[in-house]
């Protein structure tokens, strides 16, 4: 793990030409997206790492914008593991004009320390642009999901079967804003609300360094009504990763 993080230090300390604000852009591109990675280490008295992990595509095909995000993060302590989530979420939007679509939904997400071996998403349905400033946007999606997760073999020995499944009300809310040429913030919340209301909300802030590199500090709280016997509810995790646009 130590000699990870010393390999993702030196390539974050990589010099990079490209500016940092860029964004995937209508008919500018085929292709674009970010890549960020964070890592901490202390030794001595407390000896704890962790590193933090993603990368997220756009890509434009015609009428469809499709949207590719892979993240991960792992934290240890004195040894002990205390944080291993990996997962994925896919969307591609079919634009009827520049404020209407219809997308399609699937994530995939591993947490070992919610009791699940996995969660798995399907959604579909319409979205909606309800505000276009100069510099900012506001999208809202809502449509019919289906969700299952399933138990870890500890959590499956306790309830007496193996998965929970359901069928849910799926909505996003999206919020970008470009504060100036060099920095950025956003909110996105998500929640399917079944046989239990599951939900998320991600802050962020961008900030531009030089080039392509910018400093981002995020914040993401998630929520689970039910969550399973000696969990909690709510989850929050704090990043300062470092990001590059491409």
């Amino acid at each position: 793990m130590k000699r990870l993080l010393a390999v993702s230090a030196l390539l974050m300390a990589t010099p990079l030409c490209a500016y940092a604000g860029a964004d995937f852009v209508k008919g500018d591109s085929t292709l674009g997206g970010s890549a960020e990675l964070g890592a901490t280490l202390t030794t001595g008295n407390t000896d704890t790492s962790s590193i933090k992990a993603r990368l997220t595509l756009k890509q434009e095909l015609g009428n469809w914008e499709n949207q590719y995000d892979f993240n991960g993060l792992y934290s240890e302590d004195t040894g002990s593991v205390t944080a291993k989530r990996y997962g994925t979420n896919l969307q591609g939007n079919y634009r009827f004009d520049p404020s209407s679509y219809l997308f399609v939904n699937g994530s995939y997400i591993v947490d070992t320390f919610t009791g699940y071996d996995h969660t798995a998403t399907m959604s579909a349905g319409y979205g909606y642009r309800v505000y276009q400033g100069a510099d900012s946007f506001f999208d809202v999606e809502f449509g019919p999901g289906y969700i299952t997760q399933r138990l870890d073999d500890e959590q499956s020995a306790l309830k007496g079967y193996r998965t929970e499944d359901s069928v849910v009300a799926h909505g996003v809310a999206k919020f970008e804003w470009d504060i100036s040429k060099t920095s950025k913030f956003k909110q996105q919340f998500i929640a399917d609300y079944g046989d239990k209301l599951l939900a998320s909300s991600e802050t962020s802030i961008t900030a531009n360094i030089i080039g392509a590199l910018a400093m981002k500090f995020s914040v993401i709280v998630r929520y689970n009504e039910e969550p399973l016997d000696n969990k909690k509810s709510t989850d929050t995790e704090s990043n300062m990763t470092l990001l590059y646009s491409f």
